[in-house]
């Protein structure tokens, strides 16, 4: 009998999809069993976002303690700038790992906020998704990353790593230009054996790679990001009513 009720349940009917009264209205049942989902989902949401704090801080260190050692003597090489700038690259693509991962918690604490919690607080208006229930299910059934590499890499270097690794390239050719004054620049570049021409166009490819990674064009799929051309929005609304509750003609 219950196998049967369940079978004919429709998550994307309308009492079905908006749930949230219901569930503030009834404080046990589906409606506690999701408020501990949603605790765990962002503590999960928290942990992971440390985890990117912490290889970035990694990276800062690192980075840090190059540039005062390079900088130190001219007689240091100039070739542990570009060891640093190889070793912050192996930093970007753990971060960008690490944020595949944590969007996918990430998503489903915003499908629980705009379908769930909203609509508990404002049941007059729709939710987003109508089957929101069942892609919440279908998560939990197979958890899967929805972001791409490329796309996790264009989001780490635009918010971090862009700059950090522009920085060391600055340092670079700071470094190989200041502190040899009497000997050309694409001279001083040179790494053992490798003519410095050679070391300057992999530079140059390797950074143009970055930008390309970083500007290319691509439909975008992590969840639950802030847009800019949303900022401040619902301070401003608020202000204005308190504006217009205050003022002597209201």
């Amino acid at each position: 009998m219950g196998e049967s009720s369940h079978s004919e349940v429709d998550p994307t009917d309308a009492d079905q999809r908006e749930i949230g009264g219901e569930m503030v209205d009834d404080s046990s049942g589906l409606g506690s069993v999701m408020a501990h989902a949603y605790r765990g989902e962002i503590d999960r949401v928290g942990t992971w976002r440390q985890r990117l704090d912490q290889t970035t801080t990694w990276a800062v260190t690192l980075m840090a303690a190059i540039l005062t050692w390079a900088f130190s003597s001219p007689d240091n090489p100039h070739y542990l700038l570009l060891v640093g700038i190889s070793v912050v690259t192996v930093f970007l693509g753990i971060e960008a790992r690490r944020y595949r991962d944590y969007d996918v918690f990430r998503a489903r604490v915003r499908l629980l906020q705009e379908n769930l919690f909203a609509n508990a607080l404002d049941p007059a208006a729709d939710v987003p998704r109508h089957d929101w229930r069942v892609q919440l299910s279908a998560d939990y059934r197979d958890p899967t990353v929805t972001v791409p590499v490329g796309e996790a890499l264009s989001n780490r270097l635009r918010r971090v790593y862009l700059w950090l690794l522009g920085v060391l390239l600055l340092a670079w050719l700071f470094r190989i230009t200041a502190f040899t004054p009497r000997q050309d620049w694409v001279t001083a570049a040179e790494i053992g054996r490798l003519p410095g021409t050679a070391v300057v166009v992999l530079v140059a490819v390797f950074y143009a790679v970055l930008l390309g990674i970083t500007l290319w064009p691509r439909e975008r799929h992590a969840k639950g990001e802030f847009r800019t051309d949303e900022t401040d929005d619902w301070k401003e609304s608020q202000n204005e009513t308190s504006r217009d509750e205050t003022s002597p003609d209201g």
